[in-house]
């Protein structure tokens, strides 16, 4: 898609981290910028996540989304690897307009394409320019870098990275992405394996 080359990522690996499940994910719902919170498993997400962090160790700097399901997921790992959050507005999840609350459809790949847009919603093209913005802005701060954000963002930074854009992240799956060694445009998109909890 010729929208992938327009948005270029800074080349400095850096740790994403959706967030823990809320109750509109466990219903299959489109959330965008309802403020939805963390339910229970989506806390233990959280916690299971920052353990993992802290395993790997060496993260620097943590940057968020002030959406509350993020906020509270950088904030349990920030506790964990005794660091600040900082936030960044452009790290929110997309506005999906008319379809949030509802549930999750098959107009995804019409949205990444260009092709459909739900009425009052942000463009494909609209996410992934800030998304591409708010981590150029977050990896040009003292790193390893954890950016917690959101599926949605995540489409459109897979794009960016040279992958398919239309899959499903996880919840609290820490994942590192690193730029390509031999100057190539592909990304490598490599899970954690996530720590077996404490006790």
């Amino acid at each position: 898609m010729a929208i992938a080359m327009a948005e270029t990522l800074n080349p400095i690996p850096f740790w994403f981290l959706r967030h823990g499940e809320t109750d509109w994910n466990a219903q299959g719902l489109s959330q965008g910028r309802t403020d939805i919170p963390l339910n229970a498993v989506g806390l233990q997400q959280a916690r299971r996540a920052a353990w993992t962090l802290a395993g790997i160790g060496g993260i620097r700097t943590i940057v968020a989304s002030p959406l509350v399901r993020a906020r509270v997921t950088a904030e349990v790992a920030a506790a964990e690897l005794k660091l600040p959050v900082g936030f960044d507005d452009d790290l929110q999840e997309v506005n999906f307009g008319e379809q949030e609350g509802q549930p999750m459809g098959d107009w995804y790949d019409d949205w990444i394409a260009g092709e459909y847009t739900p009425k009052g919603a942000e463009t494909f093209a609209e996410l992934l320019a800030r998304a591409v913005g708010a981590v150029n802005r977050a990896t040009a701060l003292p790193g390893p870098v954890l950016v917690v954000a959101h599926g949605a963002l995540f489409r459109a930074l897979r794009l960016a990275f040279g992958h398919e854009p239309n899959v499903r992240t996880p919840n609290a799956l820490p994942i590192r992405c690193t730029p390509p060694a031999d100057g190539g445009r592909v990304w490598d998109v490599a899970p954690a394996t996530l720590a077996p909890e404490p006790g």
